[in-house]
């Protein structure tokens, strides 16, 4: 078993930008599996920033755009593992900054958002360690550069 994809592109941008975006998502996602060793489902939104803004102010108290948002489920959801919601302006934005295609970019967003649904965090230093560390190898795994060391 691995992770289990229910997606839902309600931002036809992201169609437009990224050809068979589904195979790109479960790309990244396999890649946070083989990491990690953590099977499940999720559920991915791929959205615009109008209602990145709205989740990030209903659900964090931040009255603006973001570029990905992740909800656990509780534990009793299992194999459920929550929810991951990508603003298409942001991620784009950043991802041209970046100089990095928005492939890539996605599939970095997802995998930090995979392992927000696991537990991890990056509010201390040493926990951002050890999550950049699972994310740039997951990322290397898949022939994508370190997005640590890129600069915005």
């Amino acid at each position: 078993m691995s992770i289990t994809l229910d997606l839902r592109v309600e931002e036809a941008g992201w169609s437009d930008a990224i050809k068979d975006i589904e195979t790109v998502c479960n790309t990244a996602l396999g890649a946070g599996f083989r990491v990690t060793g953590k099977a499940g489902e999720l559920a991915l939104l791929l959205t615009d920033d109008a209602e990145m803004q709205q989740l990030n102010r209903d659900w964090r108290g931040k009255d603006k755009p973001t570029d990905v948002l992740s909800f656990p489920a509780d534990e009793m959801e299992a194999p459920f593992l929550g929810d991951i919601a990508v603003g298409l302006g942001i991620a784009a934005t950043d991802a041209r900054a970046r100089n990095i295609t928005l492939s890539d970019h996605l599939m970095h967003l997802l995998l930090h958002g995979y392992l927000h649904l696991l537990g991890y965090d990056h509010m201390e230093e040493n926990e951002a360690r050890e999550m950049e560390g699972l994310e740039i190898g997951a990322l290397a795994s898949l022939g994508i550069a370190d997005p640590y060391s890129l600069k915005a």
